[in-house]
């Protein structure tokens, strides 16, 4: 990417924000995970820039920085201080040269500095420890949220089904607030159940001969079927 390419995308961003606040939206969430291309500015796995866009930590996290400054002049612009602007991010990466915790939590500190709502921590197991850098052992949600506690919200997701799964969750302290993927996939009145305390009837398996138990589109169900790891597990047959 030229500079001006990048450049021109921190304006898309920009411009979506502004078209979700003209249609009435409650906010946006600004996509800085599973290795889509804001993280990949961040990451010196797939960085390998040696201008202002790369390099150093301070300059690979220039992008992700300069995306969220235009989207919050968007809802300055417009006076709307109700408009809710979150960030999602993955805390690590896995191979050589990839994003570690001691990056992410440098990360997590100058995005409380700006004017977000909440920081959404994307990553399969809730209780994650963390691998390589900073706190290494220690579960990844508990650093960030020692960063993040009285500054912005913090969300966490990953692997949580049962009704224990999210009273552990809760439980543990290491986030504001608990958002669940798979587990509403499987259950149409999963926040009920869960309200009301009938964790028996919570589904945790899903029945590959019974769509109609569900609300899932056909292109996601027949990736369902397949039993895709990063969706629902199925039911033994």
């Amino acid at each position: 990417m030229t500079n001006d390419d990048i450049l021109r995308i921190i304006k898309d961003f920009a411009n979506a924000t502004e078209l979700s606040l003209k249609a009435g939206y409650d906010g946006i969430e600004i996509h800085g995970a599973n290795n889509y291309l804001i993280q990949q500015f961040y990451s010196g796995y797939y960085n390998k820039r040696n201008d202002e866009w790369g390099g150093s930590l301070e300059k690979r996290m220039r992008f992700p920085l300069e995306v969220v400054d235009a989207c919050c002049k968007i809802r300055d612009k417009y006076n709307k201080p109700e408009f809710i602007i979150g960030y999602r991010l993955s805390p690590e990466e896995p191979f050589e040269d990839g994003i570690t915790m001691t990056e992410t939590l440098a990360l997590i500190k100058a995005l409380v500095q700006k004017p977000i709502q909440y920081i959404h921590i994307s990553q399969k197991n809730y209780f994650q420890e963390a691998r390589r850098g900073e706190g290494v052992g220690t579960p990844r949600l508990k650093l960030i949220h020692e960063v993040t506690k009285g500054k912005v919200a913090l969300i966490g997701v990953g692997g949580l089904y049962s009704d224990k799964d999210f009273n552990k969750a809760l439980n543990s302290g290491y986030s504001d607030f608990i958002a669940t993927g798979r587990a509403s996939m499987l259950n149409k009145d999963l926040a009920v159940l869960l309200k009301e305390g009938k964790g028996d009837k919570i589904n945790l398996t899903l029945e590959p001969d019974h769509p109609e138990k569900y609300s899932i589109p056909k292109k996601l169900w027949d990736l369902c079927v397949k039993g895709e790891d990063w969706l629902p597990p199925l039911k033994p047959q």
